[in-house]
């Protein structure tokens, strides 16, 4: 299945390369799955999204963050392998706390439906995290994400928004 994704992904990059783009973002978190292998083939630079959040983790010296997202994003090595390098370590929800939040994101998120009680199910998660992994920051690595948990921070620790922070990027190379 990856291998049908990379070629697909990679096919659009061509095209998007011979009409003269510069370079190319995959805009969202999940395919993030196959970047490496895209990104070795591709004919122009890709801006990552992963990429972008561990500089921003960076930046925020944090050590150690929680990854939130779909379970293929919560389950993959883009995270871990790209933080790796800036030694912060990567720390997903357990088993039962990902199904969780795999299934309210995709009945409910992907469609709008952003509900209290799942808000409130989220920064338990997340305060659980801090307590029993000892994280210093969570990334929302969800492009829904960041429409229900709409503050910067919870109980001190950062959420670090990934599209807002690839947005940013996107812009920042557009302009230069």
């Amino acid at each position: 299945m990856q291998r049908k994704v990379s070629h697909y992904l990679l096919f659009e990059i061509i095209k998007l390369h011979k009409a003269g783009a510069n370079f190319a973002v995959m805009a969202s978190n999940t395919p993030h799955v196959v970047f490496n292998e895209i990104q070795r083939q591709s004919p122009f630079p890709l801006i990552s999204i992963v990429e972008v959040a561990c500089d921003a983790a960076k930046n925020a010296n944090l050590k150690k963050v929680g990854v939130l997202g779909t379970r293929f994003t919560m389950q993959g090595t883009a995270y871990p392998n790209s933080f790796s390098q800036a030694k912060i370590d990567v720390v997903a929800p357990n088993p039962i706390e990902q199904d969780f939040i795999h299934n309210i994101y995709m009945s409910e998120l992907v469609k709008g439906i952003l509900l209290p009680s799942t808000k409130l199910k989220l920064n338990e998660i997340i305060e659980t995290m801090l307590l029993r992994d000892n994280i210093d920051g969570v990334i929302l690595a969800g492009t829904e994400l960041p429409l229900i948990l709409t503050e910067p921070s919870h109980k001190g620790i950062p959420l670090l928004d990934t599209t807002k922070l690839h947005v940013q990027r996107i812009v920042e190379t557009m302009l230069m």
